[in-house]
């Protein structure tokens, strides 16, 4: 099928932006892979070092012939979606060795969990552990000793800071290796009725316990479509993780196998051998154009419009706004996934998954077919869905038909003709909105501000039954500056509760929201942030706000207010407490969430 014209348009405007660094990134990685493998500029000092405890290993990394892969993992056993990485690195040994390969764990990376930190001040670390990630990982890395990398993670800010730490490391292959997701528990729609319930005093404690633990019952992601699980569909569209790995549950026999042909493939993609896959010609301008794509025909998670620029500024690529903005308008919403449906990524991964959702916008156009994967030449291979047959893994044709069209539909057929991301621009700044959840009903609303600088006080008017009318509740100083850009999902519960109760509202901040907040309205990521004097600084209680989600419009509707003076906020206790004090220099360096809030570009 011939390439979408509007596809191909935002592909060569990114790749005229991007061309001197671009140019620049890839005449380092050449220069890196030119010298060789990396193991033969070490000393035998540095050596013996590096292989003093590889026990059976000794030998073939001492004679520099087998490929050598390192392990940078996210493990550890809070994180559910991230404990079955415990037993991984004796997996990894054991296929290496049979791929004729060794393999050790280079280092480990931070993996924190949003759900755990909801509402509380460790959520402003959050955002910023991203970049603590990938600074972590470019350590692991800095020993020089591995001929590809196997990077091991899920979580919403583990794969972004992974991905840049691959890109910094361009001339070495990468595999991402994920754990996938728990078994299907108690419904998500259940789940946030019984918060709903809660918030508003009709549940207990104990049943708000009992739900939660039902719904989070095991190992693995989070069932929602939130942004773990958009991570990991992004991965298979740009071609970083083997073919149809994203969904399959942990503890199967099916997932072990293919966690050893992910290593199998490490090992045959070296510069040691004749299918050099090194990250950087992976990470293309046509890649993240398939990553956008599958963003908006998923309705994925908003914090990928943080994340997908930082992880295109590593590999020497610029992505903007408008980028996103005109890959939405080209891209039919194609899934229904919890928060934007009732089905969990089980029943998404049961209904044709990915493999069908590939395979359908390959065929209309809507893919660069023609990029480099991990798989082989060609996102066609990703069309294609593992099974495993008398114990031998295979990859056979995926589904041509959606199995369930109340979860998965073709492209001609969707649920919305556009994506599930819309631009927001206006007198209050630049900003996004997660169209896919929200009623038609309610993408279009007028009200009076209440302006609150942080989420205990919106609680606080909440509990005292302040809200009585149609609102747009405006959040501001959360941006990445003010105190690290924190999600505010707990706060949807409570707006959740006015909407059921016949009131429109809204929410409007320079913070972020979680992927799986869902049915209220919610402008976030607003730039210029208020802690820089950002015209949300300026909004006022009683301002009448208009939030237009079908046209893009975000305006407060005050004849005075292009002329109003920025209000400050006394910031001082964002820098204390949870490890706060050790990110404040950090934070004062982010960039605008335009640019991806990030303290490293």
């Amino acid at each position: 099928m011939t390439l979408d014209s509007r596809i191909g348009s935002v592909t060569q405007r990114i790749i005229d932006r991007s061309r001197s660094s671009r140019t620049a990134y890839l005449e380092r990685l050449n220069r890196a892979a030119g010298q060789g493998p990396a193991r033969a500029h070490l000393s035998c000092s540095n050596a013996a070092h590096a292989y003093a405890a590889s026990g059976d290993a000794k030998a073939s990394l001492a004679a520099d012939r087998a490929p050598n892969l390192g392990i940078v993992t996210a493990y550890n056993d809070m994180l559910s979606a991230h404990q079955p990485y415990e037993a991984y690195p004796a997996l990894i040994r054991e296929a290496a060795k049979a791929a004729g390969a060794t393999a050790q764990v280079a280092g480990g990376v931070p993996a924190m969990c949003d759900g755990v930190t909801q509402g509380r001040a460790g959520m402003e670390l959050s955002l910023m552990s991203r970049d603590a990630i990938a600074l972590a990982a470019g350590v692991a890395l800095s020993h020089d000793c591995f001929d590809a990398g196997l990077w091991l993670g899920v979580c919403d800010k583990i794969v972004p800071g992974l991905v840049i730490a691959a890109a910094s490391f361009g001339h070495v292959p990468a595999v991402l290796v994920p754990a996938g997701p728990m078994t299907s528990g108690l419904p998500n729609d259940q789940k946030a009725k019984v918060r709903q319930e809660f918030a508003a005093g009709k549940a207990t404690r104990e049943d708000l316990m009992a739900a939660e633990m039902a719904s989070y019952h095991g190992p693995g992601t989070c069932t929602f479509y939130g942004t773990a699980n958009t991570n990991q569909m992004l991965m298979e569209f740009m071609g970083l993780q083997l073919p149809g790995s994203a969904f399959v549950n942990p503890g199967t026999e099916i997932r072990a196998a293919m966690t050893r042909a992910a290593v199998s493939r490490a090992a045959a993609i070296t510069n040691l051998g004749n299918d050099w896959r090194p990250a950087g010609h992976i990470l293309t301008e046509k890649a993240f154009v398939n990553g956008l794509v599958g963003l908006m025909a998923t309705g994925g998670s908003t914090n990928l419009v943080l994340h997908l620029p930082a992880m295109a500024h590593a590999a020497g690529i610029h992505l903007e706004l408008d980028d996103f903005a005109d890959i939405a308008k080209a891209v039919p919403l194609m899934a229904k996934v919890y928060p934007n449906g009732l089905a969990d990524v089980n029943h998404f991964h049961a209904a044709g998954g990915l493999a069908y959702m590939i395979g359908q916008l390959l065929d209309a156009g809507l893919l660069h077919e023609d990029v480099e994967t991990v798989a082989g030449s060609g996102l066609g291979l990703y069309a294609r869905e593992p099974k495993l047959i008398d114990g031998t893994l295979t990859w056979t044709d995926g589904p041509r038909e959606t199995l369930n069209d109340r979860i998965l539909r073709p492209v001609a057929d969707p649920f919305q003709p556009h994506g599930g991301l819309t631009q927001l621009n206006g007198n209050l700044g630049r900003g996004v909105i997660k169209t896919s959840a929200v009623d038609p009903s309610r993408q279009i609303i007028e009200a009076p501000a209440r302006v609150f600088s942080d989420q205990e006080q919106v609680k606080a008017a909440f509990k005292a039954g302040e809200f009585t009318g149609d609102t747009v509740v405006v959040v501001r100083f959360q941006g990445p500056r003010a105190n690290g850009m924190p999600e505010l999902h707990s706060l949807t519960p409570l707006l959740a509760v006015l909407q059921d109760r016949g009131l429109k509202v809204a929410l409007v901040t320079d913070g972020r929201m979680s992927g799986a907040s869902g049915k209220v309205p919610a402008a976030i990521h607003m730039a210029p942030e208020a802690a820089k004097g950002g015209p949300i600084a300026c909004v006022q209680d009683g301002d009448m706000v208009r939030l237009d989600a079908t046209t893009g419009d975000l305006d407060v509707l005050a004849p005075d207010f292009a002329k109003r003076t920025p209000v400050t906020a006394d910031l001082s206790a964002n820098d204390w407490g949870c490890g706060r004090d050790l990110f404040a220099r950090l934070r004062g360096n982010a960039s605008d969430s335009t640019h991806g809030a990030s303290i490293l570009f």
